[in-house]
């Protein structure tokens, strides 16, 4: 019994030294850009020795692809299944979900530092563009049900191709209200990029998202 749970506790250990290895290399890249992602500066931020990444990676490109893997679901799922209100509907859900794209912690200077940082090693980088169209598809995927379940909501009948289709214009108007959220935040008033959002998407969808996360 005592050598289990020792065995437990080594295994969480293992997985809290990894997971400290890839919020160090988030932490590098936001600080210092990609090239400045060195073995050497992400072990020293994660205070542990440099075989420790030959131990849990493969490679530093592996550690690489799992730090964007992590970066990138950690917002899909902010973004996608933000806290909703009691008995929420799937206007308010979808209406939240934008809401939740465009502001902190999703929408950032610091996230926009990383996204770019990995977006520029997109075309050299086969594993980083493997992971880009992964996490984007499962946005876009979760987007498209969203949208699905609204309209049912609203007694329409939503065609799946349609929807899909929808969910890409929607996401290309997040992702540039996100770029000059980000970027230019202190040139707009509070949560004015998220009520752009909301009612430009509510236009294009034929809901009305304002109302939504009004009520």
């Amino acid at each position: 019994m005592v050598q289990k749970e020792r065995r437990v506790f080594q295994r969480e250990t293992a997985d809290a030294r990894r997971q400290s290895l890839i919020e160090a290399t988030l932490d590098v890249i936001g600080d210092l850009g990609f090239n400045g992602a060195t073995v050497r500066e992400i072990t020293k931020r994660a205070n542990v020795t440099q075989g420790l990444v030959r131990h849990h990676f493969t490679t530093k490109d592996q550690l690489l692809n799992a730090a964007y893997a992590y970066h990138m679901s950690q917002m899909t799922e902010l973004s996608l299944h933000p806290e909703l209100p009691k008995n929420a509907t799937a206007v308010c859900h979808l209406a939240t979900t934008v809401q939740a794209s465009l502001t902190a912690p999703v929408m950032s200077e610091r996230n926009l530092t990383l996204w770019a940082s990995f977006l520029g090693k997109l075309r050299k980088e086969a594993y980083i563009r493997e992971t880009h169209e992964r996490t984007y598809l499962q946005f876009c995927d979760g987007l498209a049900v969203q949208i699905a379940e609204a309209w049912k909501e609203v007694g329409r009948l939503p065609d799946p191709d349609v929807c899909r289709e929808l969910a890409i214009s929607c996401n290309a108007m997040i992702d540039g209200l996100w770029i000059e959220g980000a970027a230019l935040h202190s040139k707009f008033a509070p949560n004015e990029i998220a009520n752009i959002g909301l009612r430009d998407i509510g236009v294009l969808l034929d809901l009305d998202l304002q109302s939504a996360i009004a009520g």
